[in-house]
């Protein structure tokens, strides 16, 4: 995992300057009303970037910055000034952290400015009824929500990463990615994206930008879905039970000890954690949430998941 430096506007000032001369692509993207630009030296990056977001007219003035380079003797390293909403990223060959500190740039500027949160997890539209799966890294996440994804009732909004908007009716949940970032084994765990597969150009992670709708039609992805449901993923032998349902409280606690199930937060501090913490209450006192563990077989977890997404 890379390393977070928090500096400071004379910092990014003096950083911008000195490494101007390397910025051979420039890209404006459009993420959930946000302005990003992006400035880099590798092709690759600045061609999987315009796959992955939304383009944004060039004279729209950008809201944010990602500046993102080699630099020896750096290490892997994200320099952030919050001031600014910039981030320089040193040392990236991994795509998907790429899009993951754009996606909480622009959380860290809409909720300071918009009270506008976001959301590490997945987000689709079954059956009318919005469903959520939010857990940390390695239970299952990404295998189940394009598992519910086959359904032909199912549409996905994200699988990784979106913003919500509360009011005093259910939270609504927006997407902001045109395609869609899928590991290259999903065709072994589902055969209906074989496809997907078949026409993806993968990196050296075994990862590449996809367009979903290829497997699942046109309309298998919606940009927004109106949140009833919330699944909680663990991966703990220590518990027999298969799922149950949880209170505000008790779910709260759970993404609290696992932070947000979000290694992308880039400013944390305790006004920050306040106003998660907060946003995360009054989002799941609004749902109905389970916890499912993904230790059982993954047929019969996968069938709990479609229960508990297609039950009334």
């Amino acid at each position: 995992m890379y390393i977070v430096k928090p500096i400071g506007p004379g910092e990014t000032k003096e950083l911008f300057e000195s490494l101007s001369d390397r910025f051979l692509y420039t890209v404006k993207s459009e993420i959930h009303g946000a302005c990003v630009r992006l400035l880099t030296d590798q092709e690759r990056t600045k061609d999987v970037w315009e796959n992955n977001f939304y383009n944004m007219s060039e004279n729209v003035r950008s809201h944010c910055r990602l500046i993102v380079l080699d630099l020896p003797g750096e290490g892997l390293t994200v320099r952030y000034d919050p001031l600014t909403r910039t981030a320089f990223l040193f040392n990236f060959e991994y795509y998907g952290w790429i899009k993951s500190v754009a996606l909480a740039v622009v959380s860290d500027l809409l909720e300071d400015q918009h009270r506008i949160y976001s959301v590490h997890g997945a987000a689709l539209d079954v059956a009318g009824t919005g469903v959520s799966l939010i857990a940390p890294s390695k239970t299952g996440k990404t295998t189940h929500s394009w598992g519910l994804l086959r359904g032909r009732d199912a549409r996905l909004i994200t699988d990784d990463w979106y913003f919500v908007h509360l009011s005093e009716r259910s939270p609504l949940a927006y997407g902001s990615e045109k395609n869609f970032y899928i590991d290259e084994d999903i065709g072994g765990i589902w055969p209906e994206y074989r496809s997907l597969v078949d026409k993806a150009e993968f990196d050296n992670k075994g990862r590449a930008i996809v367009n979903v709708r290829w497997a699942v039609g046109q309309g298998g992805v919606v940009p927004m879905t109106s949140i009833r449901k919330v699944i909680l993923l663990k991966r703990d032998r220590g518990d027999d039970a298969l799922s149950r349902e949880l209170g505000t409280e008790e779910a709260l606690q759970y993404l609290l000890d696992n932070d947000f199930c979000n290694p992308h937060q880039l400013v944390r501090d305790d006004r920050k954690l306040r106003l998660r913490t907060e946003f995360f209450r009054r989002y799941l006192d609004g749902c109905e949430v389970h916890m499912v563990n993904t230790v059982a077989p993954s047929e019969e977890v996968h069938e709990e998941v479609q229960r508990i997404a297609r039950s009334c």
